[in-house]
């Protein structure tokens, strides 16, 4: 036996229903976790910086008031400097992650 020949055409109803849903959720969604002020953006971007920044002027002051202090060259303070790059990068790292 011959099957009937099929319609190739979607259902519109279900088509529109699902887009209509997926639009509400959308919407939804928006509401609920809300983009972020341009303000906002710039505060997080300041405190990224000072994040990264603060440890490793701590470390190059440490480091130079300790090279001072047992009369070395810079050697403490070039080896506390990239400790505190690398500690406020860590920390920038994962302040991130947080947010």
């Amino acid at each position: 036996m011959a099957e009937p020949p099929r319609d190739n055409r979607p259902e519109r109803p279900a088509d529109l229903s699902d887009a209509a849903h997926r639009a509400a959720m959308r919407r939804q969604m928006e509401q609920d976790d809300p983009e972020p002020s341009l303000g906002r953006r710039f505060a997080q971007i300041g405190v990224l910086g000072w994040m990264t920044v603060l440890p490793t002027l701590l470390g190059l002051l440490f480091g130079h008031w300790l090279d001072r202090l047992l009369g070395g060259g810079i050697t403490l303070a070039a080896a506390l400097t990239m400790l505190g790059a690398a500690l406020g990068l860590w920390l920038a790292f994962r302040w991130m992650h947080q947010q």
